[in-house]
């Protein structure tokens, strides 16, 4: 009897462990499959991730042309009814896509002027909008601003004052400069929303992007692709053998 007791006995302690093993094993399968699952949600957030961040429209900057039109192709760019400095009949025309919130543009606006001091009447200069709205807030405010005053016949003023302001281009000191500038702030106001303002500037825009311009400043000498703020040297490799082509007198100032 006290044998078939302690086989019982036996039978309950070997039962107890069993069961605590199968217990023990069920855990942790149900901890490896959770551990399982956590990661491959995981391993799925981040592949969404990865996806979104890769499918994001790059934001154009300022400063890289590297993928922009090609230097060595002549290019036909629209300039009717843009606003211009120079004689109308002037052989070089130079058109500058920019944005008025970007400091490079800025930066080159000095050289810019010195190219119609240098070549003078041989020279015209072209303005065309290309906001660089997903990095600059004010810059289509900017614009639009731009061709209001375009409309008052102040645009040269306008864009003077725009890129002196050092960023300085919310609504308020947008309408600060028009009245500087002693604009009709009724008409001002009215072009400023105006449909037919906001399509001079979305034009522009959308031939940047045919012509395959980036980013601001870009420059099209006669045609040929000159990107970024270039210093006058820059600017001379370009419109120097225009000239020559052209069969105009070199400007004796002119960098070589």
């Amino acid at each position: 009897m006290p044998n078939d007791l302690t086989d019982k006995a036996s039978l309950r302690v070997l039962l107890a462990i069993l069961i605590g093993v199968a217990v023990l094993i069920a855990i942790a399968s149900v901890n490896l499959y959770e551990t399982r699952r956590e990661r491959a949600e995981l391993n799925d957030h981040l592949t969404q991730l990865v996806t979104a961040m890769n499918s994001r429209p790059a934001y154009p900057a300022a400063p890289t042309h590297s993928s922009g039109p090609d230097p060595g192709k002549v290019y036909s760019v629209n300039t009717e009814g843009a606003p211009f400095e120079g004689l109308k009949s002037a052989p070089i025309k130079v058109v500058e896509f920019s944005d008025f919130q970007c400091p490079f543009c800025a930066r080159v606006d000095p050289t810019v002027k010195q190219l119609q001091d240098v070549y003078k009447d041989n020279v015209q200069i072209v303005w065309k909008h290309l906001p660089l709205i997903r990095i600059h807030q004010n810059a289509m405010e900017a614009a639009l601003a731009a061709e209001a005053a375009h409309n008052q016949g102040k645009f040269w003023e306008f864009h003077d004052k725009l890129l002196a302001s050092k960023g300085r281009l919310t609504p308020d000191q947008i309408k600060q400069y028009a009245d500087e500038l002693g604009l009709n702030p009724a008409k001002f106001e009215e072009d400023l929303n105006s449909p037919e303002v906001r399509k001079r500037v979305t034009d522009d825009m959308s031939e940047a992007q045919r012509l395959g311009v980036t980013g601001t400043p870009a420059f099209f000498v006669n045609g040929h692709f000159l990107g970024g703020a270039q210093p006058l040297a820059g600017f001379a490799k370009v419109i120097n053998p225009e000239l020559e082509r052209l069969k105009l007198p070199m400007p004796p100032t002119a960098a070589q």
